[in-house]
């Protein structure tokens, strides 16, 4: 699905690049999937992509706003808790779903 392929990119590149201009920090940044689980495109996936995509926008006029250093705290943990938020929603959607969740480790 072209369409597919060209919202995805999208949306990847959206996050990739606000959060690095906002902040340069990396460690700080709650993680955002760049892959679907179990590789399954799903409404869940394409909903979590959008709400990846809203927290950014919504950290950016934060940001923009902000007049001093507490706003802009105050503004990365909404971020960071709405990133969370965002894929306890999506891993939730999917266990609902009998997708494993997680990650596999082999060896020590």
């Amino acid at each position: 699905m072209r369409i597919t392929s060209i919202f995805l990119s999208l949306a990847l590149a959206g996050t990739a690049t606000a959060p690095a201009i906002a902040h340069a920090g990396d460690d700080s940044h709650a993680a955002v999937r760049t892959e679907p689980i179990a590789g399954v495109y799903n409404k869940f996936w394409y909903n979590y992509l959008t709400d990846v995509l809203e927290a950014d926008k919504e950290l950016k006029s934060d940001l923009r706003r902000a007049t001093d250093e507490e706003d802009k705290r105050d503004a990365w943990e909404e971020y960071r808790h709405e990133l969370v938020d965002a894929d306890k929603d999506y891993v939730e959607e999917m266990r609902d779903r009998n997708y494993r969740v997680g990650r596999v480790t082999i060896g020590n």
